[in-house]
């Protein structure tokens, strides 16, 4: 009697060395916007963060802007991926960011022209967010297109969840206003400092304490709870 020949195992390889593993799209999507937000966990992209979220009409533009700029530059990575060379990789990417940025500046320009003027440079510096070309060159050169798309969105929706947060808590403290409408009356006197620079890094400091204690609680749980 013959022994029976074991079935043979078939080995998931990456594509290229370094790829992330295996995943679902929703949950390439959502980690961008929960576990692995790049402002609140990652702590990148904190300049315009800080720079530009003095108002929540400017925090909402910068957001939309990035996710546009993070979508499309992902997904144009993750289909020329094979055809780039690794010596020329980097430069390759920041072209594709570039053009893209180009394109996101140009419309805003032509549609918000105030929100432009008030955004300044920090548009074209979206070029050189680091959260962009490090979602190029750790994720979407390494993965298919669907999953580069899947986590360019979740990415920028993290980012501006994050934008709106920190945005609408300055207005809203230092103007007593949301999107330009008075929200606590005539009586209220604005928290000046809420929309100058330090009330940018205050903000940022409270959210990222918020972060580190519900992250501590959890883990917490997670230890007290018997398996």
């Amino acid at each position: 009697m013959t022994a029976p020949v074991p079935a043979p195992v078939v080995v998931d390889q990456a594509f290229v060395p370094g790829a992330p593993p295996p995943a679902p799209l929703w949950l390439d999507l959502w980690r961008g916007v929960a576990r692995d937000n790049p402002v609140l966990v990652q702590m990148l992209g904190l300049c315009p963060s800080m720079a530009v979220s003095n108002s929540l009409a400017n925090g909402i533009a910068m957001g939309v802007a990035t996710t546009f700029v993070l979508i499309g530059s992902s997904f144009s990575v993750s289909l020329a991926r094979k055809y780039i060379a690794n010596e020329v990789r980097l430069t390759s990417y920041i072209l594709i960011i570039a053009t893209f940025v180009t394109v996101a500046d140009l419309i805003l320009a032509a549609t918000l022209p105030g929100i432009s003027k008030e955004l300044g440079p920090f548009v074209p510096l979206i070029v050189v967010n680091c959260i962009i070309l490090g979602r190029a060159e750790a994720f979407a050169g390494k993965v298919a297109p669907a999953r580069a798309l899947a986590d360019g969105i979740g990415m920028g929706a993290g980012f501006t969840l994050a934008m709106i947060l920190i945005s609408a808590s300055r207005e809203l403290l230092g103007n007593g206003s949301l999107l330009g409408i008075d929200v606590f009356g005539p009586t209220f006197e604005p928290w000046v400092f809420m929309v100058m620079p330090p009330g940018g890094f205050l903000m940022l400091g409270v959210l990222f304490l918020l972060m580190g204690w519900y992250g501590t609680r959890t883990a917490k749980s997670a230890r007290e709870t018997p398996a």
